[in-house]
């Protein structure tokens, strides 16, 4: 079957500004949670967007590792591609993906770190093999090889054997996009998709339905 020729029948659900809710951060919690009773796999994964020095975007797969009023975290090395693009243009865009629910969240807004006690704490929750890894990797930097890579991770863990604390890498820190738009869409037939849209409006939000 050619690209052209692909296409999938959407009749999973539907959407209207009512049954969102006032709350968007509650409606994308509870998206998130449907998606991982679903069955998707990293049902938090989405693809952040940042922009360079150029003005070029460049999109990557991330974590979002909280949701809450004061917008979406997610944890990267400071000196990576987009740890450096968030702190020269402080803003980014979002998308999640979730297929067996037909559904898409998109998010934009700016950006900014948050505390080193909030990544100390998010780093201290992760498993010890990530931890180590974080030591180990000097994010979007060229590396020789494969076993460069893991020698340093060798390294990390004869640092910071079994009974040590592993704390957090200097670079290593935690962003959040605090979303001035946040937008709902749930696939329907005959590609007349549902899509609201939540504007920030002082300390409110103004929504309305877009065309497909």
């Amino acid at each position: 079957m050619s690209v052209s020729q692909m296409r999938t029948a959407y009749r999973q659900g539907r959407l209207d500004p009512g049954s969102l809710g006032d709350d968007p951060f509650a409606t994308l919690r509870s998206w998130i949670e449907q998606a991982a009773d679903a069955g998707t796999i990293e049902p938090n994964a989405m693809a952040l967007a940042t922009v360079g020095e150029d003005g070029r975007p460049s999109l990557r797969m991330v974590l979002c590792k909280g949701v809450d009023a004061r917008g979406l975290t997610f944890y990267t090395h400071a000196g990576s591609r987009k740890g450096q693009e968030l702190r020269r243009r402080p803003i980014a865009a979002a998308t999640f993906w979730w297929e067996r629910l037909e559904r898409q969240v998109r998010v934009e807004g700016p950006v900014e770190q948050v505390p080193a006690e909030e990544a100390d704490a998010y780093f201290a929750s992760r498993p010890r093999g990530s931890q180590i890894g974080a030591w180990a990797s000097p994010q979007s930097r060229p590396v020789e090889d494969r076993a460069a890579l893991e020698t340093a991770a060798a390294e990390a863990q004869a640092r910071f054997p079994e009974e040590t604390p592993v704390p957090r890498p200097p670079g290593w820190v935690g962003f959040r996009v605090a979303p001035t738009r946040i937008e709902f869409w749930q696939g329907r037939e005959n590609r007349l998709h549902d899509r609201i849209v939540f504007t920030r409006s002082g300390d409110g939000w103004d929504t309305e339905r877009l065309a497909p």
